[in-house]
């Protein structure tokens, strides 16, 4: 016996009665149907009525009442045949009552701001991307992370041979991004995600001095408006990342070095900002990871609350405002933030962060980063989503290239990633899969395509996951082009823009790529089944209303795939193939040679 359900419309819509639901099934003689759904966090039950069917399903709906408590409504199915109870929940069929984790959920109202799920984001490391026509600019001569140190001033692509790293600029700045959208553009980027730009000592600016100017390395304030109305002119977006778990040890408030007039908290104990900052039981200041550049926040003060998130000029309002209007913040480190030396509090925190936001632009997006599961988080009422190194990048690292972040030996059975995946998905609201930022790797791994050996092959099959499983595909700067790095600081080398070391190849994959998800609504918006595995290769489709994408991927040698197509809502008359790949037909069910190392894309042509 067979059940389905997916969570968008039409088997899933908002009404002002509550939300009506449809369950579809092959088998039409059922004794029971029942949704179990939790009101108040007590389980109730409600029948399903038998209504028209749907092709080869017999359909069964009911309409039960919004949750008052808590951001979603929470529900899975129950069918009754000779006996035998069938559950079904975001995670599939099962055998049993689901665990509560992995039931459907739905918002009374959307989560997330729509443009969010349509995006291609573009992330920029500003120091190693370009540089403007007035660039290098003077920079003062010792720079304060640890301590005290020499400004390196390197010529573009030099090795980076100085130490400490940190304090090595090659001048890229914002200037040199603007100069260079014409290559966004190409790819299809919409989003520009910038890492730091506000005052800072180190090239990396995770570790602030100012929050109220934008680096005079990249060109100043006048330079973030200038890039702003730039992107925004050629109709694309910016978010910025937004520091709030720790300052720098020279901002002003903290000021270890004593470089400001005024006592800061590692002065004095009179100074105005003393409280600001977390402390350990004796006293001590609370360092982020132990890294005495970056002093922890202290989110019980009242007074760091207004100067991050509640005054009508905080940080997190201030840039969402004209003459910048950023579109958005991701949050560094935000899981750590909070009252005290840890992070008490922190969903408050997260709460009152996502209220200002927005307050001032109720289209702005908050994204997290977490490196561990971030559900959490992303209930519906503090992410919109996160970077999401859990529930994509660190398997698809795991399945691909047999190692974690940490670079020890993490390989993992097919069958493992396609569970792993599948309960990422399922602990989230379908609308916040939808939004998650789905990278390779970033400024805090190493490259992927050097992890892979620069095996183009292997690196095809990340990007064909990427572009093609729910979520927002995230391009680190120059993973387009095959840019390498190992670890930081070497993740994060200069942009050759003279193209002499550019993998064309990848290059037009990303564009062709890019190109498919904007011309297929169900790769940007629809649900994600998964149709079959075998020991190295997985089937899965992207379902909306009318059509339907099937993607299998396959990590091993030739292989001939045999994938069923009964989970599908809606039988397809016609298939095609953009990756050009040959298939038959048979029953409901699709055979398909597969080379070694290939990803095969069948798109619907016709329900």
């Amino acid at each position: 016996m067979f059940l389905q359900h997916l969570p968008l419309a039409p088997w899933a819509e908002r009404t002002h009665a509550g939300l009506r639901l449809t369950l579809l099934s092959d088998t039409p003689d059922l004794d029971e149907v029942h949704v179990r759904f939790l009101l108040d966090n007590e389980e109730t039950w409600q029948p399903l009525a038998r209504t028209a069917d749907q092709g080869r399903f017999a359909c069964f709906e009911a309409t039960i009442p919004w949750c008052p408590t808590g951001p979603t409504t929470r529900y899975c199915f129950r069918a009754l045949r000779s006996g035998m109870p069938h559950w079904l929940a975001a995670t599939g069929p099962q055998r049993r009552v689901p665990n509560e984790a992995h039931h459907f959920r739905i918002a009374r109202q959307p989560l997330v701001p729509a443009w969010a799920q349509q995006q291609l984001i573009y992330q920029i490391f500003p120091d190693r991307f370009a540089r403007g026509p007035d660039a290098p600019r003077e920079r003062p001569p010792h720079a304060f992370g640890y301590g005290k140190a020499p400004v390196h001033a390197l010529d573009w692509g030099a090795p980076l041979d100085v130490k400490p790293t940190w304090s090595a600029f090659y001048g890229g700045d914002l200037a040199g991004i603007g100069e260079r959208l014409g290559h966004l553009q190409a790819l299809g980027v919409t989003t520009v995600y910038l890492t730091p730009v506000f005052g800072s000592g180190s090239n990396h600016r995770y570790d602030t001095e100012d929050y109220d100017h934008v680096d005079a390395g990249l060109g100043g304030d006048a330079a973030l408006v200038a890039l702003s109305q730039q992107l925004h002119a050629c109709g694309m977006r910016l978010v910025l990342d937004a520091v709030l778990n720790h300052t720098g040890a020279n901002h002003p408030w903290f000021n270890r070095f004593a470089q400001h007039g005024e006592p800061g908290a590692w002065q004095s104990t009179e100074s105005r900002w003393h409280g600001w900052y977390a402390r350990d039981e004796h006293g001590r200041p609370v360092y982020w990871k132990g890294h005495q550049s970056l002093p922890v926040l202290d989110y019980a003060h009242p007074e760091v609350l207004d100067a991050f998130i509640r005054a009508p000029d905080a940080v997190l309002r201030r840039w969402l405002q004209p003459p910048v209007s950023a579109d958005g913040w991701r949050l560094d480190a935000v899981h750590m933030l909070g009252e005290g030396a840890g992070a008490g509090n922190n969903a408050a925190m997260l709460r009152a962060m996502r209220d200002a936001v927005r307050d001032e632009n109720p289209e702005a997006i908050l994204v997290g980063e977490h490196f561990s599961e971030a559900s959490s988080w992303l209930q519906g009422d503090q992410e919109d989503a996160a970077m999401n190194y859990w529930g994509f990048t660190l398997p698809l690292w795991q399945w691909l290239a047999g190692v974690d972040f940490g670079g020890r030996a993490a390989p993992i059975a097919t069958a493992d990633l396609m569970s792993w995946l599948g309960e990422s998905r399922a602990v989230v609201p379908h609308e916040v899969a939808l939004a998650q930022w789905n990278a390779l790797d970033s400024h805090d791994t190493q490259r992927l395509f050097t992890l892979l050996g620069t095996d183009e092959a292997r690196h095809a099959l990340a990007l064909a996951l990427q572009f093609g499983y729910p979520g927002v595909p995230c391009i680190y700067y120059g993973d387009e082009v095959g840019l390498q790095g190992g670890n930081d600081p070497d993740n994060r080398r200069c942009f050759d823009w003279s193209g002499a070391s550019w993998r064309s190849g990848i290059l037009e994959r990303v564009k062709r790529l890019a190109g498919w998800r904007r011309e297929r609504a169900e790769l940007r918006e629809g649900a994600c089944l998964t149709l079959a595995h075998g020991d190295d290769w997985i089937a899965f489709a992207r379902v909306n209303a009318t059509a339907v994408t099937v993607l299998v991927l396959n990590r091993g040698d030739a292989t001939e795939a045999v994938v069923p197509l009964d989970a599908l809502p809606f039988d397809i008359a016609r298939w095609t193939s953009p990756s050009g790949h040959r298939w038959t037909l048979e029953g409901r069910a699709i055979r398909l040679p597969l080379p070694a190392r290939d990803a095969a894309w069948l798109w619907s042509a016709g329900a």
